[in-house]
């Protein structure tokens, strides 16, 4: 497929990669000729920015630490039909990026996800395989089944997807946050089978199995209670009304085998934790009917972006940085004209 005619940035988040990014970025430029590559350079102590320059990329600094900050900055600078965003690592085929795209454009899709093929061989590092397969299986009974790789850093975007992406995490939460943004909009997305590599030889990974494991789980949860808080809430409300039984139950056998209350202080207990759970569950339904509301609202956001799924581009229509310009200069034509009247 031609994409010539397409702005296409790809988007190399790095920190402390220079023994691979040089090849990450001549494998990129070798798969997508036509294609701006930036490596933003999280504070990198090595060689990193100069490896990326020396191998042709545009090398952009990027002084606030940890990945999500580093994805946000990324979809507010750049301005393209189609994001592509990888790893600098070298773990991800970048063979596989047209096939991403051309899977975007095809079927006019806002997200394409580079599922890892063989994760399990991550470094030879269990404890991401474990977890890996953990929080897609939490995701899925939480979002829905839209993602089965949720932790996934190889990802095709429209601009559509991008610039209406809030992206509030801070760090290797970033994908996660992605995932949901996705499904709770429903958005038109699909998944690629990849393969997966090893990382190179003095390459380390960045990811704390423990310290990051808790994080993308504190996130999950976030999302949950601000995407889906009759469930979050909900089964907050079951756990108290279950707690409340214990306390209520052996007060209520007694009652009606003696008529007397002699346990008072489990009865108030009980019946508080009753009233704790009552009011649980009212506030999420409550919470429910705004987050819709707040649904709504991304929603309308995200339609009054421009479409760029390249529906045309390959038939010799402009790109978007041609027609932004365009429209630039017809508003200043129509303001000089209402002037002149």
């Amino acid at each position: 497929m031609d994409f010539s005619n397409l702005s296409i940035a790809v988007l190399l988040p790095c920190y402390n990669e220079a023994n691979s990014i040089a090849g990450v970025v001549l494998e990129f430029r070798k798969a997508l000729p036509s294609a701006q590559i930036y490596v933003y350079d999280n504070n990198s102590t090595d060689e990193t920015a100069q490896q990326a320059i020396l191998a042709g990329a545009i090398v952009v600094p990027s002084p606030r630490q940890g990945k999500g900050n580093v994805v946000r900055q990324m979809f507010s600078d750049i301005e393209a039909d189609i994001y592509l965003m990888a790893d600098g690592d070298g773990t991800y085929d970048a063979a596989k990026a047209p096939v991403l795209i051309e899977k975007l454009l095809t079927d006019r899709l806002d997200m394409v996800v580079g599922t890892r093929k063989d994760v399990k061989q991550d470094a030879g590092r269990k404890g991401h395989a474990f977890g890996n397969a953990i929080f897609n299986r939490i995701y899925r009974f939480a979002f829905g089944n839209d993602f089965s790789d949720i932790f996934s850093g190889f990802r095709a975007f429209n601009r559509r997807f991008a610039k209406s992406f809030p992206a509030e995490s801070p760090g290797f939460e970033i994908e996660t946050e992605m995932s949901v943004h996705a499904s709770v909009l429903r958005l038109p997305v699909a998944e690629i089978e990849c393969d997966y590599g090893r990382r190179g030889e003095g390459s380390e990974s960045k990811l704390s199995t423990f310290r990051d494991g808790f994080k993308i789980l504190r996130m999950i949860g976030t999302l949950l209670k601000e995407t889906r808080p009759f469930i979050f809430f909900g089964a907050i409300s079951a756990v108290i009304f279950a707690t409340s039984l214990i306390f209520i139950v052996p007060v209520l056998i007694e009652y009606f085998q003696t008529g007397l209350v002699e346990r008072a202080p489990s009865w108030v207990l009980g019946m508080t934790l009753v009233l704790a759970g009552m009011m649980t569950f009212t506030a999420g339904m409550i919470l429910d009917s705004l987050a819709r509301s707040r649904a709504e609202q991304k929603r309308i956001f995200y339609l009054s972006i421009a479409p760029s799924r390249g529906e045309g581009y390959t038939h010799g229509l402009r790109n978007v940085l041609e027609r932004r310009d365009d429209e630039i200069e017809t508003q200043g034509i129509k303001s000089r004209k209402s002037k002149g009247k």
